[in-house]
C-alpha cells in the first residue's frame, strides 16, 4: 500500500511533543510490513538537517494557490533516520517557517493552512497519488475538506484520508480569511453547524473538527482516551461532534520505537541491560547518583520527566517530590514548563532543595539525560490529568522502572496495578490511582515504597513484567492497515 503521512513533527528534525515520535516510528512499522511510506513536513529553518541525509531539491517551482494568486515554493527531498520525507520551502513574504521556532505566532492558523494547502498542491502536480493520506492533529485538519472539495475533481478522487488527534487540547481556530486563502470560500457553507463552525464561536472555524467531519476515519491514540473524549470532558467541545461520527471513530494505541528506547542497546547510557542480567541497571543508578551529586544509599529513586504543566498533573508533581523525600526516597525531576508562574515556582523549588543530597531538579529537557534517568530510576511518577497516550510510563517499563500512574487514557490503557487490577500476575506492571488528589498519589506511593523497601522479589517480578510488555508498534500498525483497507475500498 502506498500511504503518504502529512505532519508538522518528525523526530529528531522537528520535535516539540509525542506526535514527533509517532510519525517515524509508525512510518517505520507500515515500511517493515511491506508498504511504502512518504512524509510531508514543513521546511523548518529550526529543524536538525545534521539528521536530514541527502537533502536534495525535488520540485523546483510549485506555485501554490492562496488568496486571489499564489506563492512559489520548492521542495526537497531527504531521509530523516531511512525514513523518506519532503520539506516544502514557501518562498513568500510571509515566512511561514522560518522564524527560529516550530510554533507560537499569531498567525499559527494560516501558516498551517498554508501548509496543508501546499502538500496537497505538490501531490496533484508531482503526481504523486498515494492511497492513504494519514493526517495529524488540527495543523492538518483541513486537509479532508480540500481534497474532498477541491482536490477531488482535479484528479485526486481514489485517495482516502485517516486523520489522528493526538491532543484534542489545541484545536486550531480561524476567521473567514482561511476559507478564502486556501481557495474554499463559502463562509455561509462551511461556517454551519454540522460542518466546520467552532462550537464557542459561530464567527470561527475549527481546524479539528474540520478534519473529524470530512475524513473518512479518525483516531485518536488510545482505546481509552478514545471513549473520554467523547463521553466526558475531554473533547474540549467536540463531544458531539464525534459522537455524530461516532462509526468512523476509534482509538489505537501508540506503540514505542525500541530501536531508540532499550536498554539493551541504548548508548546513551553508561551500561546495557536487559531482564536477565538487571542488576546492570544499578550501575546506571550509582551513574545517576554521580550526574546530580546525589547521596549513595541503599534508598529507591524516583523520577518525572516531561512537561510542567497541567495536563500533567503539576500540583501533584510538586506534592511528589516532598512526600518521596519524607518517606526515605531519593528525587529526580528532568522538564520545564511553557508557563512562567510554574517555571517561577519550580526554579524557587529547586533553589530551596539545592542543598538536598536526595534531590535533584532539573529545569530544563536532555535527551541524554532523559535516557540515563529512566536507566538509573526504580520509579517513574506520571500522575497526568489527562494523558492521550503517554510515552514516558512505556518507556520506563521497558527501562526497568515501575511507573506509579493516575489512571486516565493511554496510562489506564498500558499500566496495570500489582494488587487491584484484574490482570494476572504475569501482567501486572505498576502502581495505579484514580482520583487527582494528592491524598490518592500519597497512598500509591507509600505502597510503591512499601514493596521496594519490604518485598524486594515481588518488586523485582514488577520490573521483569514491565519489561517483558510488548508496547512496540508491531500491532498499532496492523490495526492502522486495517483501517486503511476499510477506507480505500469505501
Amino acid at each position: 500500500m502506498y500511504i503518504t503521512m502529512i505532519a508538522t513533527e518528525c523526530a529528531p528534525f522537528a520535535k516539540v511533543g509525542g506526535l514527533a515520535d509517532v510519525v517515524p516510528g509508525l512510518s517505520r512499522e507500515l515500511e517493515i510490513q511491506g508498504n511504502s511510506v512518504e512524509i510531508i513536513l514543513p521546511k523548518y529553518d529550526c529543524g536538525r538537517y545534521d539528521h536530514v541525509w541527502g537533502l536534495t531539491l525535488d520540485y523546483q517551482d510549485l506555485w501554490v494557490p492562496w488568496f486571489e494568486g499564489a506563492v512559489h515554493c520548492s521542495v526537497y527531498t531527504g531521509f530523516v533516520h531511512s525514513r523518506k520525507c519532503f520539506f516544502i520551502d514557501p518562498h513568500s513574504q510571509d515566512n511561514f517557517f522560518n522564524r527560529g521556532y516550530f510554533y507560537g505566532y499569531p498567525d499559527e492558523t494560516m501558516r498551517m493552512a498554508f501548509f496543508s494547502k501546499a502538500a496537497l498542491e505538490y501531490m496533484l502536480k508531482s503526481g504523486k497519488r498515494p492511497e492513504i493520506i494519514h493526517c495529524h492533529d488540527w495543523q492538518t485538519g483541513l486537509i479532508p475538506v480540500m481534497l474532498f472539495d477541491i482536490y477531488k475533481s482535479l484528479g485526486m478522487e481514489n485517495q482516502r484520508i485517516c486523520y489522528t488527534i493526538h491532543n484534542f487540547g489545541h484545536q486550531g481556530h480561524g476567521g473567514q480569511e482561511v476559507l478564502w486563502a486556501t481557495g474554499l470560500g463559502a463562509p455561509h457553507h462551511y461556517l454551519q453547524e454540522d460542518r466546520l463552525r467552532d462550537e464557542f464561536n459561530n464567527s470561527q472555524l475549527n481546524f479539528m473538527k474540520s478534519g473529524i467531519v470530512y475524513a473518512n476515519f479518525v483516531t485518536t491514540v488510545s482505546p481509552t482516551h478514545a471513549w473520554e473524549v467523547r463521553h466526558g470532558e475531554q473533547g474540549r467541545g467536540l463531544g458531539h461532534t464525534l459522537h455524530v461520527h461516532q462509526n468512523k471513530f476509534g482509538g489505537v494505541l501508540n506503540g514505542l520505537d525500541y530501536d531508540v528506547w532499550n536498554p539493551m542497546i541504548d548508548p546513551l547510557i553508561p551500561k546495557s541491560y536487559g531482564p536477565i542480567n538487571l542488576e546492570d541497571k544499578y550501575i546506571n543508578k550509582e551513574r545517576l547518583r554521580d550526574r546530580f551529586l546525589l547521596k549513595k544509599d541503599y534508598k529507591p529513586v524516583i523520577a518525572y520527566i516531561g512537561r510542567l504543566d497541567r495536563q500533567k498533573g503539576v500540583h501533584l508533581i510538586r506534592h511528589g517530590i516532598f512526600h518521596a523525600l519524607e518517606n526515605g526516597a531519593q528525587f529526580v525531576l528532568l522538564g520545564s514548563s511553557p508557563d512562567g508562574d510554574i517555571t517561577r515556582d519550580f526554579w524557587q523549588l529547586r533553589n530551596d532543595l539545592n542543598d538536598n543530597p536526595d534531590c535533584h531538579l532539573e529545569l530544563d529537557f536532555s535527551e541524554e539525560l532523559a535516557h540515563l534517568i529512566y536507566a538509573g530510576a526504580d520509579l517513574m511518577i506520571v500522575p497526568s490529568i489527562y494523558e492521550p497516550c503517554g510515552l514516558t510510563q512505556l518507556i520506563a517499563m521497558k527501562y526497568g522502572t515501575v511507573p506509579i500512574v493516575r489512571a486516565c487514557g493511554g496510562l489506564a490503557d498500558t499500566v496495570f496495578d500489582y494488587q487491584f487490577s484484574g490482570k494476572s500476575e504475569d501482567e501486572r506492571n505498576g502502581f495505579v490511582f484514580y482520583p487527582e488528589d494528592s491524598s490518592a498519589l500519597e497512598s500509591t506511593v507509600i505502597r510503591a515504597l512499601g514493596l521496594w523497601n519490604h518485598y524486594p522479589s515481588d518488586f523485582r517480578k514488577l520490573i521483569v513484567n514491565g519489561m517483558n510488555c510488548d508496547y512496540s508498534w508491531n500491532k498499532p500498525a496492523q490495526y492502522y492497515l486495517n483501517i486503511y483497507n476499510l477506507i480505500r475500498h469505501k
